[in-house]
């Protein structure tokens, strides 16, 4: 027996975590000044927060620290409960690092504990995609050990495929530069971003309209997919929902057996991607290079 934990950079829904008894740790949003939790929407209201990037509003993000690493896993540590956590990827935040820390600290203290620690490489419902495959090994008898082995092994299969409505936040976040931002901007430029094999953003084609961004994130899908008989594949965004569908029926059109869940993206990555991210998740037959 152990216990499952993540982060809620997952974006996975708060009742799926609670009914697949998962814990998180909040990752922290600043909207105007004011601090907020980012609780997988259990309280935290995402669609007034969309509304209030609509308005304008340039929030920022801050990672989880170490203090609250040790206060997070230490109530599992103190009862013996072995513990597997899998957090938001290293490329792309301090966060994984705090935890490291905060499990060095632990055991100094208990040296027989057990704390898994395994690096996502990934961002979002990619995190996501992983805990849900997580859950069902671990569901089905997998034991601890052997899961944080699987999921290290495997991360760089979990594809990620997304574009970005508007690249000014892109650009706020650190993630490409003003000229970048500015230039494509004017030429209507929707880039198509994955994820690397360090867990960093990086831009795989730039389309020049919304519509062929998204085909493109359907036909990278498709043409990576490990399952092409029942997958399981996420779609989520950033208040898109039309954009959101249009992917899916490509998808749909190709494997119709498909499970596909539309998610929100959640405001710790909307505060970097802005409205109207598009992002697509699935398990590729190969490692992501």
């Amino acid at each position: 027996m152990y216990q499952l934990l993540t982060d809620s950079a997952v974006d996975l829904p708060y009742q799926v975590l609670a009914d697949n008894h998962v814990d998180f740790v909040s990752m922290q949003v600043d909207i105007n000044g004011e601090d907020f939790k980012d609780d997988l929407e259990h309280h935290f209201d995402l669609k007034h927060f969309y509304q209030q990037i609509d308005k304008g509003i340039m929030p920022s993000t801050t990672q989880i620290n170490v203090g609250q690493f040790v206060a997070f896993f230490k109530p599992y540590v103190e009862a013996k409960m072995p513990i597997l956590y899998l957090g938001f990827s290293s490329g792309l935040s301090g966060t994984y690092n705090s935890a490291l820390q905060a499990k060095k600290m632990l055991l100094n203290d208990y040296p027989d504990a057990q704390i898994y620690l395994v690096d996502s490489l990934a961002a979002c419902c990619g995190e996501g995609l992983m805990l849900l495959d997580a859950i069902d090994k671990r569901d089905a008898g997998t034991p601890i050990d052997e899961l944080a082995n699987w999921l290290t092994t495997n991360a760089l299969r979990y594809r990620q495929w997304f574009t970005v409505d508007d690249l000014n936040y892109l650009y706020h976040g650190g993630r490409v530069s003003r000229t970048s931002a500015t230039v494509g901007s004017l030429l209507h430029i929707k880039p198509v971003m994955d994820v690397d094999t360090v867990g960093h953003l990086r831009v795989v084609k730039k389309a020049r309209s919304r519509r062929r961004s998204l085909e493109t994130l359907a036909a990278n899908t498709l043409a990576t997919l490990a399952n092409h008989e029942n997958p399981r594949i996420i779609i989520a965004t950033s208040d898109a929902p039309d954009a959101a569908k249009l992917v899916r029926d490509q998808l749909m059109a190709s494997v119709p057996n498909a499970q596909i869940l539309l998610e929100h993206i959640g405001p710790t990555i909307t505060s970097h991607t802005g409205l109207g991210c598009v992002a697509v998740f699935s398990l590729g037959v190969t490692k992501r290079n």
